[in-house]
């Protein structure tokens, strides 16, 4: 079984079992009760209107704080001597899915 999450105003497929990263959640998260817009249950697949009531998708934070790929942004005009250099290192947490029920 397969359902769709919302978590930090981004939407997720997720499956039971599964690790995700999310944006960085608040200090002392430990279990998290999500609600589902969307379950897919082989050829059976119910939306919800925004949310489907009585389902409810459990999850536990794994690693707290994990740092991403670092970006590099970099501002360049020829013949202008500008050259400006950035860079930007988003934080994340570690999910696992425990149950969809």
């Amino acid at each position: 079984m397969k359902a769709v999450i919302k978590v930090g105003g981004k939407q997720y497929i997720v499956a039971e079992k599964e690790t995700l990263l999310v944006d960085l959640l608040p200090d002392g998260t430990k279990d998290l009760t999500l609600d589902a817009l969307l379950t897919i249950d082989g050829n059976k697949t119910v939306v919800g209107t925004p949310l489907i009531k009585g389902v409810k998708v459990s999850a536990k934070v794994v690693e707290e704080e994990v740092k991403g790929d670092k970006i590099r942004v970099i501002r360049y005009k020829s013949k202008k001597r500008v050259h400006k250099e950035n860079g930007h290192r988003q934080k994340y947490s570690r999910i696992e899915i425990t149950s969809i029920a």
